[in-house]
């Protein structure tokens, strides 16, 4: 049985990683949850608890979602199921894998997903930290996982992002443990030009869409404090034409002219602003 600070309850490790009733360790921390949050739909839905955590975070393998507004959530599930979101690396198995549940899933099992993490607000766990060198990872879990020791490699131009506590995140699954973003030195400044000026002509400033806080305006979603990882991830997807859909048309000339090193830059900044 193992147990983490502040919990009530023990899990084995089976139930921690349950697909159809995972781990719930801190139920004060959000509301209750719908029946295909906590418990998804045998055989083909999983529980979005086990991947997102209750509390809407995610991790940066997925997506936060919590504080999403209700019609983007819909709508994103839709163009995954309709065939307009996947991604630019094939290598990446989780998105086939939300392609099928949004496909099994029915119309008010999106709806009460889509009201439940709209109901919470976006709260970062995320601190970036500018340095050129980093510890030496390993991907396990489709995250970088810190490798025993103290050994460090040069960052060169890489968003390494890792959990602050190794068995806590990956193991534990816990919803309270955070995750340090490493980024090349200089990416927060450049970034910083790119998302409010616009990179003097290479961009479109992030505000003029997202709201001037870069916490989201109707229906677009926000992108302050949210995973590095993540944000780099959509806006590669969208310029290689694997996002597609209705939205998603209005980023495309947004990113047509930005390089890897912009993008990188752009998620960087995003990821170290606190809503």
């Amino acid at each position: 049985m193992r147990k983490l600070p502040g919990s009530a309850f023990s899990y084995t490790r089976t139930q921690i990683q349950n697909s159809f009733g995972p781990a719930d360790w801190y139920p004060s921390d959000h509301p209750q949850m719908p029946a295909v949050v906590a418990h998804g739909r045998q055989p083909d839905v999983r529980a979005c608890s086990l991947c997102h955590y209750p509390n809407g975070k995610g991790r940066p393998e997925n997506a936060g979602i919590a504080g999403l507004p209700y019609s983007y959530f819909v709508h994103t599930m839709n163009d995954f199921r309709n065939g307009a979101r996947k991604s630019a690396d094939e290598r990446k198995p989780n998105t086939y894998l939300m392609i099928g549940f949004a496909k099994a899933m029915t119309e008010d099992e999106i709806a009460a997903a889509a009201q439940y993490f709209g109901s919470m607000k976006w709260t970062p766990w995320i601190k970036v930290v500018e340095t050129s060198t980093v510890p030496k990872t390993h991907i396990g879990g489709g995250m970088f996982l810190r490798l025993e020791g103290h050994e460090t490699e040069p960052i060169g131009q890489r968003i390494i992002e890792t959990p602050v506590n190794t068995e806590a995140t990956e193991i534990l699954r816990d919803p309270r443990s955070g995750f340090i973003a490493y980024v090349p030195v200089g990416s927060l400044k450049k970034g910083e030009d790119l998302v409010v000026k616009g990179g003097t002509g290479r961009t479109t400033p992030c505000g003029l869409c997202h709201g001037e806080d870069l916490e989201g305006l109707g229906p677009v979603p926000g992108i302050a404090g949210r995973s590095p990882s993540y944000l780099m991830r959509q806006l590669v997807d969208i310029q290689h034409g694997s996002r597609n859909g209705e939205w998603t048309s209005l980023m495309k000339p947004v990113v047509s002219r930005l390089n890897p090193d912009d993008m990188l830059a752009i998620a960087a900044y995003l990821a170290s602003r606190e809503p």
